[in-house]
């Protein structure tokens, strides 16, 4: 049966848990930095006062200019120490998370392509990341700081005047937090309407400069660049609206911080008029807000924000849904901490290795088994493999044909443990198929385009080790049939590939892939479908090749047309996510005519 996700960690609180004393710790240090501030325009009031009156001593006014000079400094430290405290602790908590997304989209590589578009996991990587980093720097901090200046605030002037802390704690209250409701709730659809607008935009974008030389070819570029710019002029006009709607936010704010301001100089003046205090202190009462009040508006802009993180955390949720239990068990640290999930997982992926390694001594390590195999992608979905059993022994070679969405790709990830069955099971000589990672020691996948990484040719046919020496890779290339080519290039082995192996050509790039396979030795070899956009030539003769040095391994091979059907144990056609034909080439030829007439239609020369 299928694993549930059982990760259970969210992507906020777990991490702000763990890290809570040290985001507590900057807090803190953010509201005394606040504090500071504070104190100095309070002192500097005073002082400014006093001097004003031409006392008869520098003494008069000693004390005020040694704490205007004690809180100037005080501020730039506890400012340092707290961006020190909490940056620390959000670039370890980043750090920590990008392991864990790593772990997460890693087990599901082999459905990469069809769960994520390029842009989505670039943003899931850099943007959403970054962003959950400011939900603690931006949002997190500043309004635990503003609340602890809030409540420390109202209760210095509680111990003054009751019903004016009173007052203010309403007046505070709006700033901190009526206000920047009022304005997230209004701003919201348009939030919605400029990031659907981005996101098309860009998606548009995405498949134009993938598809610019059709675009080129078929003459519409203007049109495209047309639709682009429109759709990016309606995008900056939603942006724009939010920018005024945000500008008369914080214009609006501004005029209550003045008017606030305004409130304490008059109540200041009123206890100087009681003479309940002197009237040097008047102008520390004015000035203290100013640094206080505005610590409430910055926390009040950062709530507005808080859109922009719920859509990170959705999508950083979205992307742990069917990851498997092995991997999503795991904790996120360092490599300590993987080999700690490697244990907690249960041993699970150590024990299919040591039963395959059984296996190959046994002779029988590509033996595959599936038994009446089901899956579905959602309860209330068609089934998209129903009732599939097969059995392979080792060396044996079955060809899965159908047309798009018959199952074939589905099937294929059920065999590899990228998906785990609803019923049924899939074993590899009879030990079960699990996801995070046990494929690796059973699988070798030719697919139709083999990713080749910007190094050197020996350094992508060592993909899967590592450690193979020169001669073991010149060995597999001579196998393949580019020894010749790669001795004849300008540095040999050590010649670089290009971007996505640009250097070679379709053919030679599957034939590279091909040797990393060799070099690889696994018991099972997966052809997804290699020969698709070759011409008929290369072929026939990379086709030649396959069938050749992977004599004795065994081979499954998706495919949508029957050339070389005559090299396979057993060809299966597969319809709605079912069996409708199987036998080998011969008895289909023989028993199903409809088999015979695709034969034919694929070779037009018979």
């Amino acid at each position: 049966m299928r694993a549930t996700d059982n990760s259970g960690q969210g992507w906020f609180i777990f991490y702000l848990r763990q890290y809570f004393w040290a985001f507590l710790a900057a807090a803190l240090l953010g509201a005394l930095a606040i504090g500071c501030a504070g104190a100095l325009l309070f002192t500097s009031g005073h002082l400014i006062t006093r001097s004003a009156l031409k006392p008869e001593n520098i003494l008069m006014v000693y004390v005020p200019i040694v704490l205007v000079r004690t809180f100037g400094f005080s501020k730039a430290v506890i400012q340092y120490l707290e961006r020190l405290v909490g940056h620390d602790a959000a670039l370890r908590l980043v750090s920590r998370m990008r392991v864990r997304l790593y772990r997460a989209v890693e087990p599901q590589a082999l459905m990469i392509r069809s769960k994520f578009r390029t842009g989505d996991l670039l943003g899931l990587l850099a943007e959403d990341i970054e962003q959950l980093q400011n939900i603690y720097l931006k949002l997190v901090l500043p309004a635990i700081s503003a609340l602890l200046i809030y409540a420390l605030g109202i209760s210095a002037l509680g111990w003054m005047d009751g019903t004016f802390a009173l007052m203010m704690a309403l007046y505070c209250g709006f700033l901190l937090f009526i206000a920047p409701a009022i304005s997230l709730w209004t701003s919201l659809a348009k939030r919605r309407t400029f990031k659907q607008e981005r996101s098309t935009a860009y998606q548009e974008l995405t498949d134009a400069l993938f598809g610019m030389s059709d675009l080129m070819l078929s003459g519409r570029t203007g049109h495209f660049l047309a639709s682009f710019t429109q759709r990016q002029n309606k995008a900056a006009v939603v942006e724009n609206s939010l920018r005024r709607g945000e500008w008369r936010s914080h214009w609006i704010a501004q005029c209550v911080v003045g008017g606030g301001i305004v409130m304490m100089t008059v109540w200041a003046g009123g206890l100087v008029a009681e003479n309940r205090i002197e009237a040097t202190w008047l102008a520390s009462f004015a000035l203290v807000a100013f640094p206080l009040l505005d610590a409430f508006v910055r926390a009040g802009e950062a709530v507005v924000h808080a859109p922009e993180y719920q859509d990170s955390l959705r999508r950083l949720k979205d992307s742990e849904k069917h990851t498997p239990t092995t991997a999503a068990s795991t904790p996120f640290s360092t490599s300590a901490s993987v080999h700690t999930g490697r244990q907690a997982a249960g041993g699970i992926v150590d024990k299919i290795e040591a039963e395959h390694v059984t296996a190959q001594r046994s002779g029988n390590a590509g033996e595959l088994l599936l038994n009446n195999v089901s899956y579905r992608y959602a309860a209330t979905q068609e089934w998209s493999v129903r009732d599939i059993s097969l059995r392979v022994p080792q060396g044996g070679k079955v060809a899965l044909l159908g047309r798009s969405g018959a199952g074939k790709s589905t099937l294929l990830n059920l065999i590899q443990g990228a998906l785990q069955p609803d019923e049924g099971s899939v074993t590899v000589a009879g030990a079960p198929v699990y996801t995070g990672g046990a494929y690796s020691s059973l699988f070798a996948v030719l697919n139709q385009q083999p990713y080749l990484f910007d190094t050197t040719v020996a350094n992508n046919i060592r993909l899967a080790r590592p450690d193979a020496t020169l001669e073991e890779v010149r060995a597999v290339t001579e196998q393949v049939g580019l020894g010749t080519l790669i001795d004849s290039l300008p540095d040999g082995y050590d010649t670089r590939m290009q971007e996505t192996g640009l250097r070679f050509s379709g053919g030679e790039r599957q034939r590279i892939a091909l040797a990393r396979i060799l070099l690889q030795n696994h018991p099972i070899v997966l052809l997804d479908e290699p020969t698709v956009g070759l011409d008929p030539l290369t072929e026939h003769e990379l086709m030649q090749t396959m069938f050749r040095v992977l004599e004795g391994k065994t081979l499954i091979w998706i495919t949508h047309h029957l050339t070389g059907m005559e090299h396979m144990d057993e060809v299966i056609f597969m319809e709605q996510g079912g069996i409708s034909m199987r036998g080998s080439h011969e008895q289909l030829w023989q028993e199903q005519p409809r088999y015979r007439n695709l034969y034919e239609l694929d070779h037009p020369g018979l």
